[in-house]
């Protein structure tokens, strides 16, 4: 069975630009550290991913594996699950939550749920899981207020 965890991050930008960045899939390899390539394979009508086929390489964790992915109409929120058990996952489900805040700023939040094909004891997983997320919100951050500040 899989845990949720969940941590979010204040990012200097509109929820309309994070959520552009987020849903640029193609481009996550330039700067998300362990994306070796996002590559989507299939298109709702309007244009947004569908599915997309990952390859990461953390290290210790290699992996690839497909995404099927689901937007609110505003994009304010972007969810996603695995199409079908991965090497190194037998499921994954997250999201991204946005909120527009008074000062321009948009607080987003990560849920992750993953279930390891491979035993990892509880205390190591949540570690990972933790830097995992820390990682990916910090990297989405800096990738965000950059791409903000170079228009």
């Amino acid at each position: 069975m899989a845990d949720s965890s969940t941590q979010s991050i204040v990012i200097g930008a509109s929820p309309d630009r994070v959520a552009t960045v987020i849903c640029d899939f193609t481009r996550y390899p330039e700067w998300t550290e362990a994306m070796r390539r996002a590559e989507v394979i299939e298109e709702y009508e309007d244009g947004y991913a569908s599915q997309v086929r990952f390859a990461i390489d953390a290290g210790v964790l290699a992996d690839e594996y497909v995404l099927a992915y689901e937007y609110s109409e505003d994009l304010t929120r972007i969810e996603w699950h695995l199409v079908a058990p991965s090497k190194m996952q037998r499921s994954q489900r997250g999201a991204y939550d946005l909120v527009g805040n008074p000062d321009g700023t948009t607080t987003v939040t990560y849920t992750l749920e993953v279930e390891l094909s491979v035993g990892m004891l509880g205390m190591f997983r949540r570690k990972a899981e933790k830097m995992i997320m820390d990682t990916a919100l910090k990297q989405l951050k800096l990738r965000v207020e950059e791409s903000g500040a170079a228009r």
